[in-house]
Parts: structure tokens; C-alpha cells; sequence
């Protein structure tokens, strides 16, 4: 597709000396203002080099650029110059780029291929799945996709909680207090139940820490039993969390977790020592990172078990040797700010020039209603009872409102679960924010149902006209006129759809999957606006042909966006 910024910055370039074409372009600006054009060239900075006022070397420019086939006017304003597209070139070569790529539109080859990791959602085991857990699951897989969308070869991780001292807890308390048929009949909320029990009665029997502690190393040593319970639980937690990640349509190359780098925590500990990093301290061995405006990290205990950091520590290097990473992203949320600072830096101490190529993605921290949540004292939302709770609200609502659709439980999942998701992804991820089913279960405004309503709408239109699928109906609409699409509310629709490959680029690199979900809420609005405002199954055959090519493009790039956000798109709502 043309570069309209490329191509202005070409034309100005021919008649101004003492900057490249790389250099306008990137003075050039898309003013919010739409009665200043589509785009406009500030010369004040020529000014000196010109020796001249700038509004006269804007006026010259003006001249100069007028009347090419790229522009319905240019004129000048005080020292802009503002260029308003031929609103014909624009959409047609938008809608024409749309029709060809289909599902490839807003794709782009930035990353020739380099891997990029993606850590993400990482649960522990034999904990619950919870709100809390959405965060890091559905924006790691939004930046997974967005990142796959931009031309890199993209490694999915769920590095899982599956190995620390809160398993000597748990297999201490199943020990005591659990029985198999129970942990078999309802895994997560049973072990929950024992966790919660652990933490009661260690108030009240120091004891029991101790007991835990010492189970735990009994595990780090490879003691049948303890593998055994700990490869149990492990199993049990995997098919409680898969059914989750199915509802989301999510999937993972890997999921080693912590317990995957125990062998490999000795070889960072003696390369530490060897490059005079570790010290002791009261019995324990820290990295000193205060040097660096950051406190010690501590990488082994008083009694020799690891910590998160080492594990961390031993990952990263792992990943570097089997991957060749050309970005590691953690998502991760914001609590462990600290933590990934000082491991960056002590990777960085240990000589690797990879070490910034680990990228820690925070993410602000979920809440219920009425406090914080707690594993430990079982004040949890599970997060499959969220999605089907959703599922629900979603289904009653066709029902009572006698929504058009083929298959009502089909569409309820759809728009239940990409209502829970689309919320979760409009909102600037660094955010905190509180968990309320009203706001979950809220399907007005700029919403997922919003998003997804106006891609059927235009399905809608699409079948009304015979033309919604096979080889015949792409021929025909291929075949559309611009000079129909130059009406204020097409342009407006066209000009997003313009931008939409760029929202993606943007996105990833701020791994910020909110733009995204701001920009396909836009194009959604402006389509209904064009919806309103055209009519559109016209009696004129090519009139009608041409906008419909528009509906077409429109319902690709929603489409496309809705998938880039881990969201279906219903053809019926």
C-alpha cells in the first residue's frame, strides 16, 4: 500500500534543500483537527538554513506540491502546510489492499524472523486459577499474537509455579489432614482447602513450618515419595488450568516451569563465585547489588534451598542457549519490579550481552470488591467461574432479546468470554483495578459485544447482498469504484482502516495491547456512523458494489483485530 507520509515526504523533499526525505517525514504531522488536512509540514525549523519567514517558505512549498494526483487541496497556514489526500486515492487504495490480504492485512515483516519469547499467565500449581491470574494470560497472549502479526517467530512459555516451599506446605498438609479421593474429585479446591488449613494451624504449631521446610528439601534432594505426591499434584493442577486455556483458545509451546531449571541452579551459583559476585551473608549467599541503587539479592537460603531469582537466573541463560532470543518478555505484574531489576542487572554483572534483551512487561494488580485476595486464606474468584458465568449472562441475553443466530450456546461463548477478555485489554495494562461482576458483565459502550456486533452487522449486510462468501463475491467486490466512497463518514471509516497496521506495530512495540483494542472501537464507531449515514444496498449496482467493498474491508480489519486480542468474531449476533 502507498506510504502517503513516504510520498509527501518525497515531493517536499524535491523543493527544500538541507534535509533528507527521512528527515521530513519525520517532521510531518496528522493534525487532530481535520479542517487542517490529513497531514501538515511545520517550517519553522527551515527558517535559518532558508533565511526566511516561515510562513513564505510555507507558502512556497504549498505552491510547489499543488496539484498532484495525490492531493484534493494544499494550502498554507501561518508556517504549515497542510495537505488534505484526494479522498478517491486513499480509499480506494485502502479498500483494495484490504480485499487482496484479507486475513494477512496489517501483517508486516519488522521482524524478519528473529524469536521472541513470551512468558505468560505461569499459574502455580495446586493453587487456584483466579481473576488475578487473567492479567498476565490474556495480555501475554495478545503480545504473542501482536508479535506474530509483525513478522517474528514467537516461543509461547507458561513457566508454572510448580516448585518453592509451598509445596513442603502442601504435601505436609495433605499429609495430615488430606485423603486421595477428595484431591481426585475437585483438585484445585480440595488442595486450596489444605493450603488454607496449613496456614490456620501454623499460627497456632510454629511446628509446622519446620515439618514443611523439611519436606521440601526432601523434595529438592529426589525423595520417591515427595516426587511422587509433588508429580501428582502437578498432573491434577494441568487439567484443571487446560480447561481454562481452552475456553480462551490458548496455547503454549512449553510449559516448563521452576521445577525445569533445578538441575541447572548449581552451574549459576558457581559461575557467580567464580566471577566474585557471591557473598555470605549470615549464612545465606547474596549477590550485593547496592553499588546500583539496588538492595541485595539473595540467591541461596541459610539452608542451602534456591530462590526465584536463581531459577530465574538459570531460565534466562537456558533460553539464550536453545532459543537465541532476540527479546525475552516476561509478562509479569508489577509487584516484581524489583525482583527482575536486580536479576537483569546480576546477568548483566555476569558479563551477558543479552542482558537487556530481557524485558520484564508489568501489569497492574487485580482486587476484589471488598480487599485484596488470598490463596492463603481462600478469598478467591476462580476464573473459570468467571468466563462461564459470562457465558451465561451472554446466553440469557440472546435468548430474552431473540438475537438472530444459528447456535445460540456457540454465539453465548463467543461474546461471554470475549467480553471478559476485551475488558481486561481496553484499559492501559499498567492500571490497577477492582474486580466487579457488574463491570464484567456490562455489555454497553465500547465493549467487546460492541466490537463483535459490528462485525455481524456488517456479515449482516454482506448476506443481504448475496456477497458474504466464495470466489464470485470477492471478483465482484474487487471491482468497486472509489469515486462512491469519497462521502465525509467512508473517509473517516478509511482513514482507520488506513492506520489499523500501524496500531498493531505500535502496540507491540509498547506492548500495549489497549491501543489496539482503541483503535478497533474506533473503527467500529466509524463504521456505524457509515452505516447510518450511506445507504448502502442501493438500486445503482455499482454504487452499491463499492460500498459493500467498504463493508467487506471493514469486517476483515474487525475481524483481524479481534483475533490479534484473543477474540472470535461471530458472522450472527
Amino acid at each position: 500500500m502507498v506510504n502517503f507520509k513516504e510520498e509527501i515526504a518525497a515531493l517536499i523533499a524535491a523543493h527544500v534543500e538541507g534535509l533528507t526525505a527521512e528527515e521530513i517525514g519525520a517532521m510531518i504531522e496528522a493534525p487532530q483537527d481535520k479542517s487542517l488536512g490529513d497531514y501538515a509540514f511545520p517550517c519553522f525549523r527551515l527558517a535559518k538554513t532558508l533565511r526566511k519567514a516561515p510562513p513564505l517558505i510555507a507558502a512556497d512549498i504549498a505552491a510547489a506540491i499543488s496539484g498532484q494526483p495525490l492531493f484534493a487541496k494544499v494550502e498554507q497556514v501561518n508556517a504549515y502546510v497542510n495537505m488534505f489526500i484526494s479522498r478517491a486515492e486513499l480509499v480506494g487504495e485502502v479498500t483494495k489492499e484490504v480485499l487482496n490480504k484479507g486475513a494477512d492485512y496489517g501483517k508486516s515483516d519488522i521482524g524478519q524472523g528473529r524469536t521472541v519469547i513470551v512468558e505468560f499467565s505461569s499459574p502455580n500449581i495446586a493453587k487456584p486459577f483466579h481473576i488475578g491470574h487473567i492479567r498476565s494470560t490474556v495480555i501475554g497472549n495478545s503480545i504473542n499474537k501482536l508479535y506474530d502479526a509483525m513478522g517474528y517467530k514467537v516461543v509461547r512459555i507458561n513457566h508454572l509455579g510448580d516448585y518453592g516451599t509451598q509445596f513442603g506446605k502442601m504435601i505436609c498438609a495433605y499429609r495430615r489432614w488430606g485423603n486421595k479421593e477428595d484431591v481426585i474429585r475437585e483438585p484445585i479446591k480440595t488442595l486450596l482447602g489444605y493450603y488454607t488449613k496449613f496456614h490456620e494451624e501454623a499460627e497456632k504449631d510454629k511446628g509446622l513450618d519446620d515439618e514443611a521446610r523439611e519436606i521440601f528439601a526432601r523434595l529438592e534432594h529426589g525423595e520417591k515419595e515427595e516426587v511422587e505426591l509433588w508429580q501428582w499434584f502437578r498432573d491434577e493442577s494441568l487439567k484443571e488450568f487446560s480447561r481454562v486455556y481452552k475456553m480462551l483458545g490458548i496455547e503454549f509451546d512449553s510449559y516448563a516451569g521452576e521445577s525445569f531449571y533445578s538441575d541447572k541452579m548449581p552451574q549459576v551459583v558457581q559461575m557467580l563465585k567464580d566471577k566474585g559476585l557471591l557473598e555470605e551473608s549470615r549464612g545465606a549467599e547474596i549477590v550485593d547489588l547496592t553499588p546500583y541503587g539496588l538492595t541485595p539479592a539473595l540467591i541461596t537460603k541459610s539452608d542451602g534451598s534456591s530462590l526465584y531469582i536463581t531459577r530465574d537466573i538459570a531460565a534466562a541463560i537456558y533460553r539464550k542457549k536453545t532459543y537465541d532470543f532476540y527479546k525475552n518478555i516476561y509478562v509479569v505484574a508489577s509487584q516484581q519490579n524489583l525482583h527482575f531489576q536486580q536479576w537483569i542487572k546480576i546477568i548483566e554483572l555476569l558479563g551477558f550481552d543479552w542482558a537487556h534483551d530481557n524485558i520484564h512487561v508489568p501489569f497492574g494488580l487485580v482486587s476484589l470488591e471488598d480487599g485484596t485476595m488470598s490463596t492463603r486464606h481462600g478469598r478467591v474468584v476462580f476464573l473459570e467461574d468467571v468466563l462461564n458465568r459470562a457465558v451465561e449472562k451472554t446466553r440469557e441475553i440472546i435468548v430474552e432479546k431473540g438475537v438472530n443466530t444459528d447456535n445460540v450456546d456457540e454465539t453465548a461463548r463467543q461474546v461471554g468470554i470475549g467480553a471478559v477478555v476485551f475488558q481486561e485489554l481496553s484499559n492501559n495494562r499498567i492500571k490497577d483495578y477492582v474486580f466487579s461482576w457488574d463491570k464484567v458483565l456490562d455489555f454497553n459502550g465500547e465493549t467487546g459485544p460492541y466490537v463483535q456486533y459490528t462485525h455481524a452487522r456488517c456479515a449482516s449486510v454482506l448476506r443481504k447482498a448475496g456477497l458474504d462468501a466464495g470466489e464470485d463475491a470477492a471478483e465482484k467486490l474487487s471491482a468497486f469504484n472509489a469515486q462512491y466512497l469519497t462521502g465525509e463518514s467512508a473517509y473517516d471509516l478509511c482513514k482507520l482502516i488506513y492506520a489499523f497496521p500501524q496500531a498493531i506495530i505500535d502496540a507491540g512495540e509498547k506492548y500495549e495491547p489497549s491501543v489496539l483494542t482503541r483503535h478497533i472501537v474506533d473503527i467500529a464507531q466509524a463504521f456505524n456512523r457509515f452505516y447510518h449515514d450511506e445507504h448502502i444496498l442501493t438500486d445503482n449496482e455499482e454504487e452499491k458494489l463499492s460500498k459493500l467493498a467498504l463493508v467487506k474491508a471493514t469486517k476483515t480489519v474487525l475481524r483481524n483485530g479481534l483475533a490479534l486480542l484473543g477474540i472470535e468474531a461471530p458472522e450472527r449476533m
